[in-house]
Formats: structure tokens, C-alpha cells, sequence
């Protein structure tokens, strides 16, 4: 029933803002304009939501197992897993981009402000960056994944206490993770509301005309992020999947809707997490690996931003030979690791491997003034690639965590 006053939300919110764009009708316009506040409000409940959840799931998983040697190999397979499927997520992203390229009309690039880039990260800085200084001063900046580190090494320190302690935190941090669930939950039942604040402006600002002009780039998008599912996830869950790669799927299908229709993978954890769990995957795997997937994962995101990146190279007549390529791969994994679960993050982190090519950041405001409805593909694509990692790993280890348990 949710998943299907979402999607309401989502058609009416269409329906308002590609109305008042087509038509210029005041009162359309007033009502995408006024809905607007709804849509920030629902973002801003779910970004709310977003570090408490994941830090309080993990910290519970990692502690209640015990054995870290086991926890090492599931997570290191994980982090495989995660590195091996984004190379091709991104190489696809920017291949298919590639031969688009010769149907995109031309784009008037529109006038930006400087931008100041944020320097990127090279791979030493970047494992350093993994271990904060402040725990609580990477929080405040909302930078997840040192966060999960952190949370990580204190679960298996607290795993090695006496069983009385460890019992105790382990249940109070479940307790917490309980009481972060029925809150999103609650937020849940007003996403259709939510939903549709941020599709009608977005709509509506957006227009036909840019609908038209650039639709080129989000069908290249669509057809890359089906492509690379096709290519990767769908043979791991026909391999390793209890139910087959389509049986997987549409058991996943609550999960894929809420982020599709959200474009939160986080917002999804609650769902994921139980349709994961139906489809036979074990309770402690699913609960380690879908908030960790959630934080750094998301290949449709890497996808978006390597196709983005050479889409915006052809605007701006920045060539894109081999050497450019390989350094935009490694630019947008490094990129893609860090981008926050919540919308249109994705754009916004792209500045640094934009610079790296030499691209022009103000591309940017292009890419923001399109990035709804590839933000609501590629976060579906995300959540896949979360669950299928799930599969994967759970089925290479024969359930290891809950017999650790």
C-alpha cells in the first residue's frame, strides 16, 4: 500500500510540474512552488535519519558476533566485491555515454558563479582520511564513512569484553536500531507527500524545452545502469540467489520502489533488511552488510557520474582520450565511495574528479538541473547492488556470521 501512495506521490508530482511547465498555468506553478518545503522537509528528515541508523545497525552486528576474524573476511569480501563492480560500473557509464555522444543537439551551457573545488583525494589521503581525527567533527559534516570505521573498530573492542558487558551494549545498541526503524517508518508515511514537494518544482523548473534538449544523456544513463545490471547483478543472483536472479528481484521490489521513489538508499535500509532476510540471506550477514552498503556503495551513482563526466567533457570540447579516462576511473571510485546516501549527493561530489580532467564545475548546475529522474534510477540500482553483495558474500561464506553467533 506505501509503496503505492509513493508512487502516486511521484506521478502526481509529474503530472504539477511538467503542467506548469508546458503550460505556464499560475496556479500550477503556485502549487509546484508551494510544495516545495514539503520536499525539503522530507529530506531533511531523512538526513536526520541517516548516521544514528547505520552507526547503531552496525555497531549491533559487529558486537554480537564476536569472532573478528570472521568479521574481517566478510567484510573484506565485501569491499572486493564493492571495488570489482565499480570499475565496470563506471567504464560502462562512460562508454555508453561515448556513443550517445553523436546524438546530443546542442546545450547552451547556462552562466555559473567560480566554485571553489575541494582538491581530490589521492589513495594515501584517502585511507588516512578513514580514521578521524573527531569522530564527532566528522559527524557534524555528515562524512559517513570514517564513521562506519570508527563504529566498526568499537563493535569488535566491545566484542571482546566479558559476556554481562557485551550482552548489555549489544542490547542496547539494538534497542536503539529498533526505535530508528519504527522512526523511519513513521517518516515513510509521509513520503508520498514528500515525494511530490520534490518532483513538481523540480519539474517545473526544468521544462520541456531542457526535457527535450537533454534527453539524450538521461536515456544514455538508463540504458547504461540496465546494461551493467544485466551484465553483473543479474548472473550473481542467478548464480548465488536462493530464488533465482528475477525471482530476487521482485523480492526486492519493495525495497527498489521506496529508493526509485525516495532516491535514498538509506531511507530503504528497513526494507531492504527484511527482504534480504526473506530471500534466505542470514540475519547477521544482512544486518552487517546492508547499512555498510548503504553508507559506501553505490555503483549507480559511479555509473552517473563517469557518464556525466564525459557528457559534460563533449559540452564543454574538453577531450577525453585514454590517459583521461583512466584518470576519471580512478577519480570516480574514489569519489563514488564518499558520496552521502541522500539525493542528488551524487552531483554535488563531482566537482573534484571534474577538476582532475579539466572539466568546468559549472557543469554542475546542468547536471543538478536534470538529476531527478536519473537520481531515482540509479538509487534503485544501488539498493540492487547492496542486496546482491548481501547474496553474494552470505553464499561464498555458507552463513559464517550466524554460525559465529
Amino acid at each position: 500500500m506505501l509503496n503505492r501512495m509513493i508512487a502516486l506521490g511521484l506521478l502526481l508530482g509529474l503530472a504539477v510540474g511538467l503542467g506548469a511547465a508546458a503550460t505556464g498555468h499560475p496556479w500550477l506553478a503556485g502549487l509546484a512552488e508551494l510544495s516545495a518545503p514539503l520536499g525539503t522537509l522530507f529530506i531533511n528528515a531523512v538526513k536526520m535519519i541517516v548516521l544514528p541508523l547505520v552507526v547503531s545497525i552496525i555497531f549491533a552486528s559487529v558486537a554480537r558476533m564476536g569472532d573478528l576474524r570472521k568479521i574481517g573476511r566478510i567484510g573484506g569480501a565485501a569491499m572486493g566485491f564493492y571495488v570489482v563492480t565499480l570499475l565496470p560500473a563506471i567504464a560502462i557509464g562512460m562508454g555508453v555515454m561515448a556513443l550517445g555522444l553523436r546524438f546530443v543537439p546542442e546545450v547552451a551551457m547556462p552562466a555559473a558563479d567560480a566554485v571553489s573545488v575541494p582538491e581530490l583525494q589521492s589513495i594515501g589521503d584517502f585511507l588516512i582520511s578513514l580514521v578521524p581525527a573527531n569522530v564527532f567533527a566528522a559527524a557534524s559534516a555528515g562524512r559517513i564513512l570514517p564513521l562506519v570505521v570508527f563504529t566498526a573498530l568499537l563493535a569488535a573492542a566491545a566484542a571482546t569484553l566479558g559476556e554481562e558487558r557485551r550482552t548489555r551494549m549489544v542490547a542496547a545498541a539494538e534497542d536503539i536500531s529498533a526505535a530508528l526503524i519504527k522512526l523511519v517508518w513513521w517518516i515513510l508515511l509521509f513520503a508520498p507527500i514528500g515525494v511530490f514537494g520534490l518532483i513538481a518544482p523540480a519539474t517545473a523548473k526544468l521544462g520541456w524545452g531542457l526535457v527535450q534538449s537533454l534527453g539524450v544523456f538521461v536515456l544514455a544513463v538508463a540504458l547504461a545502469l540496465l546494461l551493467f545490471t544485466a551484465l553483473v547483478y543479474l548472473p550473481v543472483l542467478a548464480l548465488w540467489g536462493r530464488r533465482g536472479a528475477w525471482g530476487s528481484v521482485r523480492s526486492l521490489s519493495g525495497a527498489l520502489g521506496i529508493a526509485f521513489s525516495t532516491t535514498s538508499t538509506a531511507t530503504a535500509i528497513p526494507v531492504t533488511l527484511e527482504e534480504t532476510k526473506a530471500i534466505g540471506v542470514s540475519d547477521n550477514t544482512a544486518e552487517l552488510l546492508v547499512p555498510l552498503g548503504a553508507s559506501i556503495y553505490r555503483p549507480g551513482s559511479a555509473l552517473f557520474q563517469g557518464a556525466a563526466i564525459v557528457f559534460l567533457a563533449h559540452l564543454y570540447g574538453v577531450p577525453v582520450g585514454i590517459a583521461t579516462a583512466s584518470a576519471v576511473l580512478i577519480a570516480t571510485l574514489l569519489v563514488s565511495l564518499t558520496v552521502a546516501p541522500v539525493p542528488s549527493s551524487g552531483v554535488v561530489t563531482m566537482a573534484p574528479a571534474l577538476d582532475a580532467v579539466g572539466v568546468p564545475v559549472a557543469g554542475l548546475a546542468l547536471m543538478l538541473g536534470i538529476d531527478r529522474i536519473p537520481d531515482m534510477m540509479r538509487s534503485a540500482v544501488n539498493v540492487l547492488g547492496q542486496a546482491t553483495t548481501t547474496v553474494a558474500v552470505d553464499r561464498l561464506s555458507g552463513g559464517a556470521l550466524d554460525e559465529a553467533g
